[in-house]
C-alpha cells in the first residue's frame, strides 16, 4: 500500500524546498541589469541619432490641476555609448 519511509522522504524534501525558498538568499533588484539611460531618464531608442533630440514626452501638472504631455527638453543623448558605435561605424545608409 503506502510505504511510510517514502512518505517521510517526500515530506522532508518538500519541507527543505519550502525552507530554502523562504529563508534562502534572494537576489536584489540591483543585481538585474538595467537598460542604459540618458540624463533625462529615457533610453537611446527615444533619441534621434542624427540630431540628438529626445522624442519622448513627459507628463506635468498643467492648468486647473490637469495632467498634460509636453516634449522632453533633452537636446543630446548623454548616456553610455552603444557598443556598435564603439567597434564599427554605421554602414547604411551611405552618406555620399
Amino acid at each position: 500500500m503506502l510505504d511510510p519511509l517514502s512518505l517521510a522522504v517526500g515530506a522532508g524534501l518538500i519541507a527543505i524546498g519550502w525552507a530554502g525558498g523562504r529563508f534562502g538568499l534572494r537576489r536584489t533588484r540591483s543585481a538585474r541589469k538595467l537598460p542604459a539611460r540618458c540624463g533625462c531618464g529615457h533610453d537611446l531608442a527615444l533619441h534621434d541619432r542624427a540630431a540628438g533630440t529626445c522624442h519622448a514626452e513627459n507628463s506635468r501638472k498643467g492648468i486647473h490641476g490637469l495632467r498634460e504631455w509636453v516634449p522632453c527638453n533633452c537636446r543630446r543623448y548623454t548616456g553610455p555609448t552603444p557598443l556598435e558605435d564603439v567597434f564599427s561605424s554605421p554602414i547604411l545608409p551611405p552618406e555620399s
